[in-house]
């Protein structure tokens, strides 16, 4: 009974959404704007953590408590706006766990979507990845913005319906999420010395990963591994060092492994087939092919430069 009762609770519709926490039938079947500025709402929270079948963007302002997202509690002293994707476990059980409702939540099907290019694009915004301790924070002129942006949803899903109406909403969705882009990308040039903080940490775990020779047992580090290690998500940080240095973390695993190598082909007289399973690869091939791809030349000819 027990293992039943931590099954989050799965909304497919926007339907069950709006019954679950006691809100009115949504006005379009596929994509609802929640409003408690003007009129605070009560919401009935489920017991237990939920799932949503749809996109979630909501704008919380200051408070105090704590979020659960996923296995992780996180502050939220400052609020901002939150995203989340489909599929995604959202909150908990915890008695600690924030209270307050958002001041705009906008909850959109993925079928919505469907037959514009944001359906696909829309995937390519890493930020609906990202944890909730990464929240994107607003400054008053941002809040402006997006708030003004909530505001022409909610007319006009309250005043019209017409042919017009989905290329309407599409767009102004588009031009949240590129708002939304463009102030992640002023997040982290603001906050570079924390980025650059979790950049040095980096170098040293992924040091510490090849110097301890982890990768002959546990291959090579992946970037799921390397977000743990550093208490953020994949997504952001893949964006965090893209800001920083213009390449992702799959790209900075690589350049480590470049180096590491460099350093045994330059220093030992392991065969190529050693240099690689150290570093962690299962083929010999694999190895080779990265390390010409990054160098532009074959770790043999590397080695005999040295020579």
């Amino acid at each position: 009974m027990k293992k039943e009762e931590n099954i989050p609770h799965k909304f497919d519709s926007l339907s069950d959404a709006h019954r679950a926490f006691g809100l009115p039938k949504p006005l379009h079947p596929l994509i609802t704007l929640i409003n408690s500025v003007n009129t605070p709402i009560e919401f009935n929270r489920p017991a237990h953590s939920h799932v949503l079948n749809f996109y979630k963007i909501s704008y919380k302002p200051k408070l105090s408590g704590k979020l659960k997202y996923g296995q992780d509690y996180y502050d939220f002293d400052e609020g901002g706006l939150l995203f989340a994707a489909p599929n995604q476990i959202i909150g908990g059980n915890n008695e600690n766990e924030i209270r307050e409702c958002s001041l705009y939540t906008l909850l959109i099907h993925p079928d919505f979507l469907w037959n514009y290019p944001l359906a696909k694009n829309i995937k390519t915004y890493g930020f609906f990845s990202y944890s909730a301790n990464e929240a994107l924070h607003l400054s008053d002129q941002e809040k402006a913005t997006i708030i003004s942006i909530f505001k022409i949803m909610e007319e006009e899903l309250n005043s019209r319906i017409d042919d017009f109406s989905q290329d309407v909403m599409i767009s102004q969705i588009e031009l949240l999420l590129n708002y939304a882009n463009r102030f992640y990308k002023r997040q982290f040039i603001t906050r570079k010395a924390v980025s650059s903080d979790l950049l040095q940490k980096l170098e040293e775990i992924l040091d510490e990963y090849f110097n301890n020779a982890r990768s002959l047992t546990e291959g090579i580090p992946t970037v799921q591994y390397l977000s743990e290690k550093l208490n953020i998500s994949p997504s952001y940080l893949s964006d965090m060092l893209r800001s920083l240095t213009g390449q992702n973390a799959q790209q900075h695993i690589h350049n480590k492994l470049i180096e590491k190598a460099k350093e045994k082909l330059s220093a030992t007289s392991l065969s190529v087939s050693e240099v690689a399973y150290e570093l962690g690869f299962e083929h010999p091939q694999s190895f080779s092919k990265l390390f010409k791809t990054k160098t532009s030349l074959s770790p043999m000819e590397f080695r005999r430069s040295f020579n």
